[in-house]
């Protein structure tokens, strides 16, 4: 089948201002990666487009309605799943309104999907795919049911495959339920709610439940996928059911500690209630206090599917008696909460809406376990986080002191650490350290590493033998720690083990100690492997203040040596971790061309502090994107 004729073109985004959007004909594109996340972005994109089409009141999309509006996402998140999947390239979507021409009855929507790999030809049956692969597609079998017409156009170097679907008209016996999609669409909403017309249809249209179920899962799957906090995940189900297939809805979760500990079941002690919903917000409070004195009482024997619970009528006056269902939240075998929908005026919810909501309450649960999951890593990052870092930086006679420090990971501890710390009478030391590693293995490494280099300072050790010492150290007790921690990880699930283990022992460190005398400060400090530190003096000269010597912990045999230097008043010493000099802009890095030493002589006159902000935000604004490595920053000024 051909190529569909193309009409004059107008591109733009659905997020452009009412100024900048156009005209009929409506064309929209975009591009999309070969990847898993595509079919997900596929339908935000179809959803958005729908929306600002009849804002825009363009023509034809005066009968857009909600099932035409389900069965485009759907259609375009299959056709896209099965470019990735099957060709693996970057895939362009296209989505256009066609006006009625000769010989066709109806206006339509037109969805091309394009990838770059017309050798690989299209499937019409699902392939099973490896764990892992979110989406794989149902097969085009579904776009042939979905649409009008369909077909396949070869062009050089790019394969489409289109499919038509008819804007019917706005028919009289329509008009309540394109008139709620229209409104939906005019108020400009997105994704969450635009999935399902209203309550009041579902319970005479359970042929919208079989025809739009696929995509409701799909985008419900997308908000609550990657959220971090149970609570939110709570909040978001109810969102999701009201008011499109219940009127009402609560969430329990279980605690759990005392879940775990004492096979807590829901509605006993360690069960709390997280959220509830209403159509009507007014109901909202009264209906959760009701709740609360008499929560669902789930059995340890039920499983995922719904369960019948008394009517909330002391919550609800007024409102007409209904049926409310109860759903037990569980994931890994383990009950983590409940679900109770409830819609007044009926007699029981229908067979397609229940499993419907058994499918949904999976999703919840699952989402409520990753959340509970990440929470744990985090709260354990936290503690180790706190144990890496010193809790105060000492402070030196005639030195002012300014730290900058920011982990890749906001929620875990960073291969990064630096200290400032006395090491005896007159004597004050510094380390600003960068483990090649990251997670658990690092923090292994700096906690081991920190205590040894404040134990060897205390002990009198000179630099350079402080890090002869603290390069043995890492070759012995820090290697076996680091692969102990690795197989731990290992065992957990595999996340944050490095390519080599073995790396996560080699140390980059620049280590010095600070004499106050007469005029100044005696400065005494060597690098391994490190960034090298810049002296900054009152005029604004810049020149380094180090010689390069190789990482700790690769070989054994090496021997460090040290240099001294007096910090004057006004003298500025810059010691930064490679977050720093190799932050990334494109193919070109922050330190090329010695961008850190022009960074830092626009720094005289500046206090410590104000100097460490400075060449903070410098690295942030040298490129667009958030950094990729954690980052440390120590300025140390002579007074």
């Amino acid at each position: 089948m051909g190529s569909i004729p193309m009409q004059r073109e107008t591109t733009f985004r659905a997020s452009l201002q009412p100024e900048h959007r156009p005209g009929p004909p409506a064309v929209v594109r975009t591009s999309l990666p070969g990847n898993p996340m595509a079919p997900a972005a596929a339908r935000r994109f179809v959803r958005a487009a729908l929306a600002d089409w009849t804002e825009l009141a363009v023509p034809a999309a005066a009968g857009i309605t909600d099932r035409l509006a389900d069965d485009s996402v759907l259609l375009a998140s299959e056709l896209v799943t099965n470019a990735v999947v099957h060709a693996g390239t970057t895939v362009e979507l296209l989505c256009r309104l066609d006006e009625a021409g000769l010989g066709e009855s109806a206006d339509a929507l037109v969805i091309e999907v394009s990838d770059h790999h017309p050798a690989r030809a299209v499937r019409s049956e699902p392939v099973p795919q490896p764990p892992g692969t979110p989406e794989y597609g149902r097969g085009l079998q579904l776009v042939a049911t979905l649409s009008e017409s369909w077909g396949i156009t070869y062009r050089t170097g790019t394969k489409t495959v289109w499919a038509r679907l008819p804007v019917e008209g706005v028919q009289a016996v329509q008009e309540i339920e394109s008139y709620a999609s229209e409104q939906a669409l005019q108020r400009g909403l997105r994704a969450a709610e635009i999935l399902a017309p209203l309550p009041k249809r579902i319970t005479h249209d359970t042929e919208w439940v079989n025809r739009g179920a696929l995509t409701f899962l799909a985008e419900a799957s997308d908000l609550l996928a990657g959220q971090f906090d149970e609570d939110l995940v709570a909040a978001l189900a109810g969102q999701l059911l009201v008011p499109r297939l219940a009127d009402w809805c609560a969430v329990w979760l279980d605690d759990e500690t005392e879940a775990a500990g004492r096979g807590v079941g829901a509605g006993e002690p360690g069960t709390r209630l997280a959220r509830v919903w209403h159509t009507s917000e007014q109901r909202i409070e009264e209906l959760r206090r009701t709740l609360e004195k008499d929560p669902p009482r789930l059995s340890d024997a039920v499983g995922s599917g719904a369960v019948p619970v008394p009517w909330p009528a002391e919550a609800l006056p007024g409102e007409e008696a209904g049926t409310a269902l109860a759903y037990r939240l569980t994931a890994g075998g383990r009950a983590l909460g409940t679900l109770v929908i409830g819609r007044s005026g009926m007699v029981r919810f229908a067979d397609e809406v229940t499993g419907l909501i058994e499918d949904f309450s999976r999703r919840v649960a699952l989402a409520v376990s990753s959340a509970r999951r990440y929470q744990r890593q985090a709260n354990i990052s936290q503690v180790l986080q706190r144990g890496l870092l010193p809790g105060s930086v000492a402070e030196i006679p005639g030195v002012q002191t300014g730290v900058v420090y920011e982990p890749r990971d906001k929620g875990g501890p960073g291969g990064d650490f630096y200290d400032v710390f006395q090491a005896g009478k007159g004597r004050w030391c510094f380390a600003l350290g960068d483990v090649q590693g990251k997670g658990v293995e690092a923090a292994v490494v700096i906690g081991l590493a920190r205590p040894w280099l404040r134990l060897l300072a205390r002990e009198g050790y000179e630099v350079a033998e402080v890090l002869d010492r603290l390069n043995q150290l890492l070759l012995d007790d820090a290697t076996e720690a680091a692969d102990a921690a690795a197989a731990v990880v290992a065992v957990a699930g595999g996340q944050g083990v490095p390519p080599d283990g073995a790396t996560s022992r080699f140390l980059s460190l620049l280590y010095g100690e600070l004499v106050p005398v007469e005029g100044g400060v005696r400065c005494t400090i060597a690098s391994a492997g490190h960034p090298l530190p810049l002296l900054l003096s009152p005029d604004g000269d810049v020149r380094g203040a180090a010689t390069p010597q190789l990482l700790l912990g690769v070989v054994d045999d090496v021997t460090y040596t040290s240099e001294t230097f007096e910090l004057r008043t006004g003298d500025t010493l810059l010691c930064v971790t490679d977050g720093v000099t190799e932050r990334r802009s494109g193919r070109h890095m922050f330190d090329d061309e010695d961008g850190l030493a022009a960074a830092l002589a626009g720094c005289a006159g500046l206090d410590a502090g104000l100097v460490a902000e400075r060449i903070k935000r410098l690295v942030h604004e040298f490129s667009e994107r958030p950094p990729d490595d954690d980052m440390a920053v120590l300025v140390l000024q002579a007074q």
